[in-house]
């Protein structure tokens, strides 16, 4: 498989058109995070903002590479994806945001550490797809993309698609031996 997106065709968060506004992120156990969020019309206002806002607080939240409506408080199949610059990736795809997105192809299956905004104090282990080809629509455009991708963004995207299913990786871990408490470095 070759990683690639088709369908971006040149967008940007920028292209929404509106300034992103930075929102506070829930945290476990708020009830959101738990409930499977609404599909969306991606080319209405409310969606746009959303959008917006997403990369914004994404930008500004140190170590964050995705971030998903649920996570601000909003049952909604959208999310923001940006793996640029983290150690751990290879395939990069730059900033972009998915709504109503769904997984198409998975396969290569392996474990790894995953932390959370929503779940501050803790990472664990989590096996999923190393490689992914996941269908979704742009805000804004309502243009449909497909992207197939591997290693970190692949987990990436899986981790937020769960979001908007409401799962957190706790609900994917092996078992309390696979929960860790997060180290602090000061």
């Amino acid at each position: 498989m070759t990683a690639q997106i088709t369908g971006l065709d040149g967008w940007t968060p920028e292209a929404l058109g509106v300034p992103g506004e930075v929102r506070p992120v829930v945290s476990a156990p708020h009830a959101v995070l738990s409930r499977t969020g609404g599909e969306v019309d991606a080319t209405s206002d409310e969606v746009v903002r959303l959008a917006a806002d997403l990369v914004a607080t994404m930008r500004v939240s140190p170590g964050c590479v995705g971030l998903a409506a649920p996570q601000v408080g909003v049952g909604a199949q959208v999310f923001a994806v940006d793996v640029t610059g983290h150690p751990k990736s290879v395939t990069v795809h730059g900033t972009f945001v998915l709504c109503n997105a769904r997984v198409v192809e998975a396969s290569r299956w392996k474990a790894g550490r995953e932390g959370c905004m929503s779940v501050p104090d803790l990472t664990g282990d989590v096996k999923r797809a190393s490689r992914l080809v996941v269908e979704g629509v742009l805000p804004g455009t309502g243009r449909p993309v497909r992207i197939a991708t591997d290693g970190f963004e692949a987990r990436a995207l899986q981790h937020e698609i769960d979001h908007c299913a409401g799962l957190l990786f706790l609900d994917r871990v092996a078992g309390a031996h696979a929960i860790y408490q997060r180290k602090v470095y000061l």
